[in-house]
C-alpha cells in the first residue's frame, strides 16, 4: 500500500498526531538519563512503547542520534526497527537535499527496503532546487514510501528564502507546492509526497499566493499546540487543507516521562487536542 494510503488509514483508526522522538540532551536529564547511545535506545523504545495504539506516526529526529557517532547511528537504527515492529509508521526527520549522486544516496540510506535506516517517510529539503529531489522522489515511489518537503517551516530565518520571489515572481514555498502537488495529482485518499509547513506561519499561506488545498497530500505540521497557536490560527494557516494535516508534537509531550503511563497520557491528550483543533 502506497505510503499516502497508510498514513490516511492511520490517522483515520488514531487521529492526526505524529510522536517526536527527540532525545534532545536536556530531556535525557529530564529524564534521568545519560548523554550517551544507549539511553537513546532507551528513550526511544519508551516512546514507542508508549505511543503504540494511541498514536500512528513517530518521527525521529537524527541529529540527536548523529551527535553519537557510531553508535548513536546505532542506536537510531534500533528505533526504526522497534517503530516497524509496533506497526507504528516513521518519519525520519533528516531535511536531506543534495544533488544527483549524493542525492541518490541519502536516498538508498532511508528509503530502500531492508537498508539498516530504513523509514516510511524521510523530510527533504527542496532548496537546491525541487528537481534535485528526484533520486528521491523516483526511488521513494517504486518503493511507496513518502516525502516531506519543507514548504513553509516556523523558524523566522526561513522566511528569507522562502518567502523570496523566483523565477517568474512565483514566491519560491508556492513553486515548492506546486511541484509537489503535481506528483500527486489522480492519488487516492492521499498522495505520497506532503510539506512541512508551520502551525505559526500566520498569514503567509494566503499571503503567497498557497494552495494547501490543491496538494492532495499530508502536511507535517509542527507547532500545533504550542505559542498560543490555536483552532483560529489552524484556520488561517491551513484553511479547508486541515484534514490532510499530521500535528507533530515533541518536547510538549517527552516532558512527561520517563514513565510510560504517564508519558501515554500525555500523548492521549495531545491526540484530542489535535482531533479538536483540526475538525473545529
Amino acid at each position: 500500500m502506497p505510503f499516502g494510503a497508510r498514513l490516511a488509514e492511520a490517522m483515520d483508526r488514531v487521529g492526526p498526531l505524529c510522536v517526536g522522538i527527540d532525545p534532545h540532551p536536556s530531556l535525557l536529564r529530564d529524564w534521568g538519563l545519560a548523554d550517551d547511545a544507549q539511553s537513546l535506545a532507551a528513550f526511544g523504545e519508551t516512546v514507542i512503547e508508549a505511543a503504540t495504539g494511541v498514536a500512528g506516526v513517530v518521527k525521529p529526529n537524527a541529529a540527536f542520534f548523529e551527535r553519537h557517532g557510531a553508535k548513536g547511528i546505532a542506536a537510531l537504527e534500533y528505533v526504526l526497527g522497534k517503530a516497524r515492529e509496533a506497526d507504528l509508521l516513521t518519519i525520519l526527520d533528516a531535511k536531506r537535499g543534495d544533488i544527483g549522486s549524493t542525492m541518490q544516496a541519502y536516498a538508498d540510506a532511508f528509503l530502500r527496503p531492508g537498508a539498516p535506516l530504513e523509514c516510511d517517510a524521510l523530510t527533504v529539503s527542496p532548496y537546491l532546487g525541487f528537481g534535485s529531489l528526484a533520486p528521491a522522489v523516483e526511488l521513494a515511489a517504486e518503493h511507496r514510501k513518502g516525502l516531506f518537503v519543507l514548504a513553509l517551516t516556523s523558524n523566522p530565518e526561513g522566511a528569507e528564502v522562502q518567502h523570496a520571489r523566483g523565477v517568474g515572481g512565483e514566491p519560491v514555498a508556492a513553486a515548492m507546492v506546486r511541484q509537489a502537488a503535481a506528483l500527486n495529482a489522480g492519488k487516492s485518499p492521499l498522495g505520497d509526497v506532503g510539506l512541512v509547513v508551520g502551525a505559526t506561519v500566520g498569514s503567509a499561506v494566503s499571503d503567497l499566493g498557497i494552495d494547501l488545498e490543491g496538494l492532495n497530500g499530508p502536511i507535517l505540521a509542527p507547532g500545533v499546540g504550542a505559542q498560543g497557536t490555536g483552532t483560529d490560527e489552524i484556520a488561517q494557516v491551513f484553511g479547508n487543507s486541515r484534514r490532510s494535516v499530521l500535528v507533530n508534537q515533541s518536547r510538549g509531550v517527552l516532558a512527561a516521562g520517563p514513565f510510560t503511563e504517564k508519558l501515554r497520557g500525555a500523548i492521549q491528550a495531545a491526540a484530542g487536542a489535535a482531533q479538536f483543533a483540526l475538525r473545529a
